[in-house]
């Protein structure tokens, strides 16, 4: 009876007045409760522009009501419509949406007087969490069920064709998993048979009432709530048995014009996929920023839809960077930073000494605000995918002290982790890569390498199964020696997935770098005439020498400028023409550049 539960109450917003109602045991034609509005509750005199388009059900529910005058300019409340009658709803969004002209989830923002919920009331309320949900229903045995079915009955269901009867929401995911293996025994290997009691487990257990529900048909995005309880019936070809009421939006969303992360989550290949980490873009979809920010107080999932439709953005570089990098042009730093945003990686190469690692670490710092958003890995030959990403690793329990191997998340499923999470995906997180060509490429970034290239979708992991996707605010600058080993040796694949910007002592900004240090340190220009002179007796540009070594203070101390010539740069020289029987001292010493300068 009606009486089992408690009046709800709904405020409209902004602080606005409160309107009334009760959740029936009546059901409507799909399945769901229906919700009575009580006469006397306020209502909200305008709909937002997207209402029409979006909830076209409930906009002509309330224009009919409006027009038949169960609704009318309030009296009591300026500005407000007044319900006339006891208003009788399909179910507690649909009587909402009537009273606030927009779209809303009435299991949530409809509550007691004690404050809590009206899903806390009903049979699932042990689990209050509003979650959102991916059912794929496109393909099932050869039909679009989402076209047939779902969007004109009203409900979402999966197949469970061999399931026996009697399967309802009140088995545990043990029960439910003995049942699953005995039923489906001898036509699903094990992984596939895991993989289906986790969905059925989700559909029967963990939906409820409220739940927001997607599907996807024809290249678009449909979205729906959840609107009742799980039954199992007989269907055609068995591709629907379990059933749950569901109202549906209007119109669906071109899946090209999804937000990526959306689109990540969307990819994973599974029947059922909880989507709740994207909630606020799914309930962003079809909503202005204008309706965002006029409706989202007190609404938890509008307030989240704001905070997911904050933009990621780059800092503009400027003069004072520039200045402190001691960079030749702003311009040179405006095209680093668009290469980042349009490819999301970049590589830093050149000879050694050309400030690859400080100039990628700066511009990390600056791009993502700060040295917390910044983390730094260095190639080597015996570099892994373990190492870099995730694999088992010996680990000491802390209390048996006993060691056993766990899968350990290595650098980069860090950062990635860490800027996926809520309240972090508008802030740009930079990995930084030193001596990336070190190391097997292929076989350091496994199946990352794919997602590299397509950020708009996810993968299976290797070690622990879980899907995964980069987040588009995870950018990777790499830096890269060319004297180690050529850039022609780096594969299609490589190239295709990074810009790559030459830093050389025979471009800008490196070229002038020296001297523009020693001239905002006060300093004589010598040095860089001698690296000038010694660059240009070097044939082989992956073999000049760049001007950090003598960036440096020791090299200004009393002979500090031959010690570092002797200790650091010729023995460079030597090892580039070993075995050619070429003069170092004569050819590249400072006695003979020191003449070659003073004559020219």
């Amino acid at each position: 009876m009606a009486e089992e539960y408690p009046e709800f109450q709904l405020q409209l917003p902004r602080g606005g007045p409160l309107a009334h109602g009760r959740l029936l045991q009546e059901k409507g034609t799909n399945g769901s409760q229906k919700f009575v509005v009580l006469a006397g509750s306020p209502a909200r005199s305008e709909t937002v522009p997207s209402f029409r388009v979006h909830m076209k059900s409930s906009n002509t529910s309330r224009e009919r009501i409006i027009v038949a005058g169960g609704m009318r300019e309030s009296e009591k409340w300026h500005g407000y419509l007044e319900t006339t009658e006891d208003i009788e709803c399909n179910s507690p969004s649909a009587a909402a949406e009537i009273l606030l002209g927009r779209s809303a989830n009435g299991w949530h923002e409809w509550t007691s007087a004690d404050g809590f919920p009206l899903s806390d009331y009903l049979k699932s309320s042990w689990q209050t969490a509003q979650r959102t949900w991916l059912v794929r229903g496109s393909n099932v045995a050869g039909f679009d069920l989402v076209q047939r079915l779902w969007l004109p009955d009203g409900l979402v269901s999966l197949a469970g064709s061999r399931l026996r009867e009697g399967i309802d929401d009140g088995l545990t995911k043990d029960r439910l998993r003995a049942v699953v293996e005995e039923d489906y025994e001898s036509i699903l290997a094990y992984t596939p048979l895991q993989q289906l009691v986790d969905e059925l487990h989700a559909f029967l257990s963990k939906m409820k009432p409220g739940d927001t529900i997607c599907a996807i048909s024809n290249g678009d995005l449909y979205v729906g709530e959840i609107a009742g309880d799980a039954t199992q019936i007989a269907s055609d070809g068995g591709r629907s048995n379990l059933r749950r009421p569901a109202e549906w939006q209007s119109v669906g969303y071109h899946y090209a014009e999804l937000p990526e992360e959306l689109q990540q989550k969307l990819s994973i290949q599974q029947d059922v996929v909880d989507l709740t980490s994207v909630a606020g873009l799914v309930a962003g979809l079809g909503r202005s920023n204008e309706e965002l920010a006029e409706d989202a107080s007190g609404d938890s999932s509008l307030e989240l839809a704001a905070l997911a439709r904050r933009e990621l953005e780059l800092p503009e570089p400027d003069d004072a960077l520039a200045k402190d990098l001691l960079v030749h042009d702003v311009n040179w730093l405006r095209e680093v930073r668009d290469l980042l945003w349009d490819d999301r990686q970049l590589i830093f190469y050149g000879p050694p000494g050309t400030g690859k690692t400080y100039l990628a670490l700066k511009l990390a710092e600056f791009f993502g605000g700060g040295p917390e958003q910044v983390k730094l890995v260095q190639f080597h030959p015996s570099y892994a995918y373990e190492d870099f990403f995730e694999g088992f690793r010996p680990q000491e329990d802390p209390k048996t002290r006993d060691v056993a191997f766990r899968i350990t998340a290595g650098p980069l499923r860090e950062l990635a982790d860490l800027a996926a999470s809520e309240g972090n995906r508008h802030i740009p997180h930079f990995l930084v890569i030193d001596e990336i060509n070190r190391a097997n490429l292929a076989k350091v970034f496994g199946e990352l390498y794919f997602l590299l290239e397509y950020r708009n979708r996810s993968v299976r992991l290797t070690y622990s199964a879980d899907n995964f996707a980069l987040p588009s605010n995870l950018f990777i600058i790499g830096t890269m020696n060319t004297a180690d080993r050529s850039i022609a040796l780096v594969d299609a694949a490589m190239r295709r997935r990074f810009a790559f910007v030459e830093l050389s002592p025979r471009l800008e900004p490196t070229s002038g770098l020296l001297r523009r240090w020693l001239k905002r340190e006060g300093r004589d220009a010598e040095p860089a005439d001698l690296l000038d002179s010694l660059n240009a007796r070097i044939g082989d540009p992956d073999f000049q020498i760049g001007p950090s070594y003598l960036m440096k203070r020791g090299v200004y101390r009393d002979g500090g400028l031959e010690r570092t010539w002797r200790t650091k740069i010729l023995p460079l020289l030597e090892e580039h023409h070993y075995g050619e029987n070429v003069g170092i001292e004569k050819l590249y010493g400072l006695p003979g550049l020191r003449s070659s300068i003073a004559k020219s």
